[in-house]
């Protein structure tokens, strides 16, 4: 009986890790196991939409109420509706102007002043160490950029877009030695009777962004302006993602009443987001593993949140809001943030109510936001995120120190009772309901629950899962050194040292544990160790580092127990 529940036990376990490893894939665009890859639309890298101005990576306004380059899936190519003029472009190539600070290599385009590439220049790239990581880029590999503008609900009126010409009327282009902030200002010719200045002011040692929209009414009338917010990208991965895991790239919202929203590329799509549509705060972001761009509003007024396909392969999110009236020659001011870098969690906090949450850590949230903090003050302690995870797992193994111990008690009696469990088989193979009957009188005459080492050990099971995801989602852990050979927690051990160690503490494991009478539940149960240690070799060093202390703690109370009671070697 007791080797049934414990197959059984091992067959669940098993199959539900694949099962959810499976569903996770799946939604976050990874291939299934169980069926063909899903086919993802891929446009021409760099082209610009039939009717649009060469330079222009995303379409004019389908809509009157669309912002410009969010058309909906159906009006993608749909020409300007009659009576709504083109935005201005002149027929000039656009220019870049790109700004150095100590943390960012900002470019924008005059066009409309996006910013359409920005190094961080803190953070190497892993697949080539001496280039920084590119957040925004817009080149033939890649699309991701950051545009404001304006529209109206007026018919017929056009206003200052991501896509007219502007002139850059600051000179600094470097933040120097001393100086504590760098501003560059971009200033528009009037669109229907509407001039827009933006102004990006970046500071010493951050990573948001400032930015400033004034807009000018020169016209005779007044005028009500709503500014967009939006950010574009394509659908594809970032570059050197893992094959093993995958994590969440796309679209994010976040308001008070629905909190944080994650939204698929392939539900904008289909045209099926479910996201929040309007609200009085709020933000809208794009994610992806380890950073994230996010544009912030910090005064409390109404918004729309609007999700768009803007061609093949490359969607949009956007936050729209009223500017209110602009009387004749009037001059209306609004300040927003935008944020471009690494999810460090307590800084994303301090900026926005629930920015931290971009670091996605799933359903286990409750659990890995307080699992972050301690680790982050081990760090502050220890100075070294390696050995803050190896001490942080020993207070876990600690604090579920008891419950181990009544589990491995559990595994020592059940290792005692095993001989004669065998004799059993042996002798009642033909007998099956009689052997059953026997095997149960052992076990309540020793004492022994069968389900005893297993309960302990799944109740357990949430904190260690939510430790994982800590550690997969925890940027601090890239390019952060432990010791000797492993010089980046957040890639895989490069001479696969802490696998082969993971590994044997795998077997050893399995060793101590009680074997099964069955010889193919026992091949089994040495033949598992193995498969699941195979992933390993390819996982971040951190994540490995974890487990193999783990196994080691874990180890030596299972041996100590064990010879307490008289079951080691047996």
């Amino acid at each position: 009986m007791n080797d049934i529940r414990r197959t059984l036990l091992w067959v669940v376990f098993s199959m539900s890790l694949v099962l959810i490893w499976d569903a996770w894939n799946r939604h976050n665009g990874g291939t299934s196991l169980f069926g063909p890859a899903p086919a993802r639309p891929v446009a021409a890298a760099g082209a610009a939409p039939a009717g649009s101005a060469p330079s222009a990576a995303v379409p004019a306004p389908a809509t009157v109420a669309a912002v410009p380059g969010t058309p909906a899936p159906a009006a993608a190519a749909a020409a300007t509706p009659a009576g709504v003029p083109a935005p201005v472009v002149d027929a000039a190539a656009p220019q870049t102007v790109t700004i150095r600070t100590d943390r960012v290599e900002a470019t924008f385009d005059t066009r409309g002043g996006d910013l359409v590439r920005m190094a961080l220049v803190q953070q190497a790239d892993h697949n080539d160490r001496s280039r920084p990581v590119l957040l925004f880029d817009r080149s033939a590999e890649r699309l991701y950029l950051a545009q404001t503008g304006l529209i109206t609900p007026v018919a017929g009126m056009s206003l200052p877009t991501h896509l007219t010409p502007m002139t850059v009327t600051s000179t600094e282009r470097e933040l120097k030695a001393g100086s504590n902030e760098l501003a560059v200002r971009f200033e528009s010719e009037p669109v229907g009777g509407v001039k827009l200045v933006k102004t990006f002011t970046f500071k010493r040692g951050e990573y948001p962004i400032a930015v400033r929209h004034e807009v000018i009414n020169t016209s005779a009338a007044p005028v009500e302006p709503q500014l967009y917010l939006q950010l574009v990208r394509d659908g594809n991965p970032p570059p050197g993602e893992s094959k093993l895991y995958f994590t969440f790239t796309g679209p994010a919202v976040y308001t008070e009443q629905s909190k944080f929203a994650k939204i698929d590329f392939k539900d904008i799509e289909k045209n099926k987001t479910s996201h929040p549509k309007e609200a009085d705060n709020g933000w809208i972001a794009m994610v992806q593993h380890y950073f994230a761009s996010a544009w912030l509003v910090p005064s409390q007024a109404p918004r729309e949140f609007r999700t768009a396909r803007v061609s093949d392969n490359k969607y949009s999110i956007a936050m729209v809001l009223p500017l209110g009236s602009v009387a004749a020659g009037g001059l209306k001011v609004h300040d927003a943030v935008l944020f471009a870098g690494p999810q460090e969690e307590n800084k994303l906090a301090a900026l926005a109510p629930g920015l931290e949450l971009v670091k996605d850590y799933g359903w286990f949230t409750v659990l890995a936001k307080p699992l972050f903090w301690l680790l982050d003050k081990l760090h502050g302690v220890l100075g070294n995120w390696g050995w803050a995870i190896v001490a942080l797992v020993v207070l876990l193994k600690m604090a579920f120190y008891w419950l181990n111990a009544s589990a491995y008690r559990s595994m020592a009696k059940m290792k005692a009772v095993a001989p004669r469990v065998t004799e059993l088989r042996e002798r009642f193979k033909d007998k099956p309901q009689q052997m059953q009957q026997e095997m149960m009188r052992i076990y309540r005459e020793e004492k022994v629950n069968p389900l005893g080492g297993c309960l302990p050990i799944f109740a357990q099971m949430p904190f260690f899962i939510a430790l994982y995801w800590v550690l997969l989602s925890s940027v601090e852990m890239r390019n952060a050194p432990w010791i000797g050979w492993v010089q980046d927690l957040s890639q895989p051990d490069p001479f696969f040292i802490l696998p082969l160690l993971m590994t044997a503490s795998s077997l050893f494991q399995t060793w101590l544990n009680p074997t099964p009478p069955d010889p193919m539940q026992a091949r089994l149960m040495w033949i598992m160790p193995l498969v699941f240690s195979v992933m390993f070799f390819f996982f971040p060093a951190g994540l490995v580092l974890y487990w193999l202390t783990n196994n080691i703690l874990s180890i030596a109370q299972q041996w100590w127990i064990n010879k307490q009671m008289g079951v080691l070697g047996k």
